[in-house]
């Protein structure tokens, strides 16, 4: 995924570098135009929590909605800029993963984490057509392939849903109250513990990434245009899913700082949630988990050699503003 998204990337910069340097000949702004988008789509997201973090772990299960408003501006005949402001849902479970009947996938059932993510993003990118128009807006052309790539800030919240009572065994005096919980403050894999481990800082939740990708732009009529997109974000965090590093020993989270510590502990290791046996913990508190799992000697509980990614596909209804062109005083 890596080596074909940083493809498609330098292929973006270089038609758009080769589409500046010869549309930047005479472009009068009687022909510039903008226009306004309403996108209606689907969300999905590639990490820790997936089989596998590419293209070939898309589960439609998984897919939740995209939907976003956005201005465009045609500075040159193949070249525009976009601005846009979309919200995304993204979402994984270990247990939706794959059939459970699937040897290779019985770890991703015993670690039973799971996750949905709302992201609230605002980018500028650049688009680039294949087709070019020197005309006017009216007589642009029917259909164009583009391509897209820019900058973007976004916002993410990751949550996991707690049923009250769902651990075997546990003395409701120890129990969280069923709902939505936020699980960057709770510090999951350590970031507020206090003990002796190499726990990881705190994320933050104010991020930047990359948006790129392609999609083609239908003619309706005068003044409506019909896209159809798709476009990866190449992100910098590992934890739109609150999963990258190691497990934290549930005794140092319950002596941390977390805004939570009781819920910290049960939404970091869900393992003794599943139907698999589970024994003491041996960080002698009174949580169980299944064995090879919630304890900083298993260390693994996500894998931080690769930073989370999320793709958005939809339809966008464009509507072009006119444009206003102050005719020439006569004299």
């Amino acid at each position: 995924m890596k080596r074909f998204c940083t493809l498609v990337l330098l292929l973006i910069f270089t038609i758009t570098l080769a589409a500046i340097d010869a549309d930047a000949q005479r472009f009068t702004q009687r022909k510039r135009y903008g226009s306004l988008g309403l996108t209606l789509g689907a969300a999905n997201y590639f990490g820790d929590i997936v089989p596998e973090p590419d293209f070939t772990s898309f589960r439609f299960k998984s897919t939740r909605p995209n939907v976003g408003l956005s201005y465009t501006y045609r500075y040159f005949p193949r070249v525009s800029g976009r601005v846009a402001f979309n919200w995304a849902r993204i979402m994984g479970d270990d247990r939706l993963s794959a059939s459970i009947d699937e040897g290779e996938n019985a770890g991703r059932f015993k670690r039973n984490l799971s996750f949905r993510n709302d992201i609230k993003e605002v980018s500028a990118v650049a688009i680039v057509d294949l087709f070019e128009n020197r005309n006017n807006y009216r007589r642009r052309p029917d259909f164009v392939p583009y391509a897209f790539a820019g900058i973007a800030v976004f916002h993410h919240n990751p949550k996991a849903y707690y049923e009250n009572g769902s651990r075997e065994g546990l003395n409701p005096a120890n129990d969280i109250p069923t709902g939505w919980y936020e699980l960057q403050p709770l510090g999951t894999e350590g970031q507020y513990a206090d003990g002796g481990n190499d726990y990881p800082e705190p994320y933050k939740r104010v991020q930047i990434s990359i948006p790129f990708g392609l999609g083609v732009r239908y003619k309706l009529d005068r003044n409506w245009d019909l896209n159809l997109e798709i476009g990866w974000r190449k992100t910098f965090t590992d934890y739109l899913d609150d999963a990258s590093s190691a497990w934290a020993d549930k005794a140092d989270i319950l002596n941390g700082s977390g805004e939570n510590p009781t819920a910290a502990v049960i939404l970091s290791d869900r393992s003794s949630e599943t139907e698999f046996a589970a024994v003491p913990d041996p960080s002698g508190t009174v949580y169980t988990h299944v064995p090879g799992y919630g304890t900083f000697a298993n260390k693994k509980r996500g894998n931080n050699s690769d930073d989370d990614w999320y793709i958005t596909t939809g339809i966008t209804l464009n509507y072009i503003l006119t444009p206003r062109v102050r005719s020439p005083k006569f004299r």
